[in-house]
């Protein structure tokens, strides 16, 4: 026992290596998670004060539990067992599959990275592209939720920007889960996604077992009181107007609902508009074609950020007019009934976002233009401010005071955009931007009756049929 051994020192370090992974696995390690987690605790805990939708323990549990919960769910287990009937696998691998979908599907939330990181460029982001202005019922509405209510916002999809405007104004008040598409699952932004609670859908996947799986962890994040948001189009307006709604997730939330249970799930309309859509020449492009293919790559978006970084670190005013989020009515699921049509619930939600989509400059100008003509500055301004005086007044976001000033800043953005231009004192649509200013026009055209400053029927569709029709 008392004799010297001779090691050859590769081995002699080798030994080392082993002793020292073994105490700082064994020993070090979990002190360290414990000591980290707990700060983590605190830190959710000071943070859950100041929200008015405190994170609930669902967001904080840990990504690999999760999935496991998840494939191990029975229903998922049912979808298992008949997907390997199906398809005359073995099991096991029908079960690894639905463990790829799982793994594919749920985040990897961090509070750290949500709050500290993820807010801030939100923020910059949103305040360097447009002006934000929000609707005076906003605040009223979300605060009369229920705290035992999980709210889903239901929201029109105008932009890519959707997703950082909306992310910043719930900022204050909850954490939001949204389902994003294909798009996003790039490196480095799907990591960033996943740390932010968003999960990845696949908008054209149509396996059972894969769906069995995408709703049940929606049923399960909703039921858990994780906020959530999604778009009932699907994708991207191409033209403008409120698109035909898919009741895709609105189905998924709706079977997984228990009336009697202790959690409501209420809906919340929000409808987003723009003076100016950031990929509106690629959208129009793609209604054009008659797909929906979109050519943006996102070094393309990274390189266009940096540059208006760029030139507000200088100085200049680089926003693209406003941007406006307004809440509608609140449809609690609880209160609505038994759902028998999920179609008529979808039509109803799209209905009361078209009740608050905000009324800004540049669609009433485009509006104004479309259905008179060519117009002086004054006449314009006359114009614009009838027509406003005729739509709902709480949807209307311009200042009615300082309408002159409204209405030039519109302009000024319309002709930057290349839009409209001033001939001879008088504003002009120009030439092959007939259907771009449509585009604008179209998302409050649903607020106009046939009328001398509206636009008339046929016109109005333009952009509705696909091209070629």
């Amino acid at each position: 026992m008392t004799h010297t051994v001779t090691l050859p020192l590769w081995l002699f370090a080798l030994i080392l290596l082993f002793a020292a992974v073994t105490a700082l696995s064994h020993f070090l390690l979990p002190s360290v998670r414990w000591f980290f987690r707990r700060r983590f605790e605190k830190a959710v805990d000071r943070l859950n004060v100041r929200l008015k939708r405190p994170i609930q323990p669902f967001k904080l549990a840990r990504r690999h539990d999760m999935i496991q919960r998840l494939i191990y769910d029975p229903e998922v287990s049912r979808e298992i067992a008949l997907y390997a009937e199906k398809n005359k696998v073995p099991d096991n691998v029908a079960f690894q599959k639905a463990r790829e979908y799982a793994r594919e599907i749920v985040p990897s939330f961090s509070a750290f990275a949500y709050f500290s990181f993820a807010m801030r460029l939100a923020k910059v982001v949103a305040e360097s592209v447009y002006r934000i202005r929000t609707a005076a019922q906003n605040d009223g509405v979300f605060a009369a939720i229920p705290e035992n209510s999980t709210p889903v916002f239901v929201m029109n999809h105008r932009s890519n920007m959707d997703y950082v405007l909306v992310t910043y104004l719930a900022s204050k008040t909850s954490t939001l889960s949204y389902a994003v598409g294909e798009w996003a699952r790039v490196w480095p932004l799907s990591a960033l996604i996943r740390m932010w609670g968003a999960y990845f859908i696949r908008r054209r996947s149509r396996g059972s077992l894969y769906r069995k799986v995408l709703s049940r962890y929606v049923q399960m994040a909703t039921n858990g009181g994780d906020t959530q948001a999604f778009y009932p189009e699907g994708g991207l307006s191409l033209t403008g107007k409120l698109q035909p709604p898919k009741v895709g997730l609105l189905s998924y939330l709706v079977d997984g609902f228990d009336p009697e249970g202790a959690r409501d799930i209420v809906f919340v309309p929000v409808a987003i508009n723009y003076d100016r859509v950031l990929e509106d020449r690629v959208l129009m492009a793609a209604h054009e074609r008659g797909d929906r293919r979109f050519g943006a790559r996102i070094s393309v978006v990274v390189a266009f950020i940096v540059r208006k970084f760029w030139r507000r670190l200088r100085g200049h005013d680089t926003r693209f007019g406003t941007a406006a989020v307004a809440f509608g009515e609140p449809i609690s699921l609880r209160s609505y009934g038994k759902v028998e049509n999920v179609d008529a619930l979808s039509q109803l939600l799209m209905a009361r976002i078209e009740a608050v989509m905000p009324v800004l400059g540049v669609p009433l100008v485009a509006t104004v233009l479309r259905g008179q003509g060519p117009l002086t500055a004054p006449a314009l301004e006359q114009a614009v401010q009838v027509l406003a005086s005729t739509l709902p007044a709480k949807s209307v976001v311009i200042d009615m005071s300082e309408i002159a000033m409204e209405v030039t800043a519109a302009c000024m953005h319309m002709a930057q955009h290349g839009l409209i231009e001033l001939r001879n004192g008088v504003w002009h649509i120009m030439a092959g931007q007939e259907i771009a200013t449509q585009f604008y026009a179209n998302s409050i055209a649903h607020y106009l009756p046939e009328g001398p400053h509206g636009i008339d029927a046929a016109t109005a569709n333009d952009l509705s049929a696909p091209a070629g029709s």
